[in-house]
């Protein structure tokens, strides 16, 4: 069973959703890393609850808003799934240091990424 382990804000102006999201509601943004600005909604070692995620500068060719991202066993066998079953492949699978990406768009419009640990 694939499990939310954080949110995307996709946005063209991720220092201004920044800026909002934590003069509002205290959340710790931090410096962007290609175009990804890590965020700290709450850290469970002082005994909060939160999810953390971050915000992104979204290309104009993606869905713009909050996208759930899950962390899925095989991001290939997800992306067959999906596909199967009516969504959208909005970028194939990318490699980073220590997991796999990708995000579909799901047959309602919600934006999901798609995340394997390596």
């Amino acid at each position: 069973m694939a499990k939310v382990v954080a949110f995307e804000i996709s946005t063209q102006d991720p220092e201004k959703a920044s800026n909002f999201y934590s003069k509002v509601f205290g959340w710790k943004v931090g410096e962007a890393n290609w175009g990804y600005h890590p965020v700290d909604t709450g850290s469970q070692a002082n005994g909060e609850n939160g999810i953390n995620g971050g915000i992104a500068l979204g290309p104009s060719d993606y869905p713009h808003g909050v996208r759930l991202q899950l962390e899925v066993d095989s991001i290939d066998q997800a992306l067959e799934e999906a596909k199967n079953n009516g969504a959208q492949i909005v970028r194939e699978k990318m490699e980073f240091d220590e997991f796999y990406l990708a995000y579909i768009v799901d047959p309602v419009g919600m934006g999901v990424g798609l995340i394997e640990q390596k």
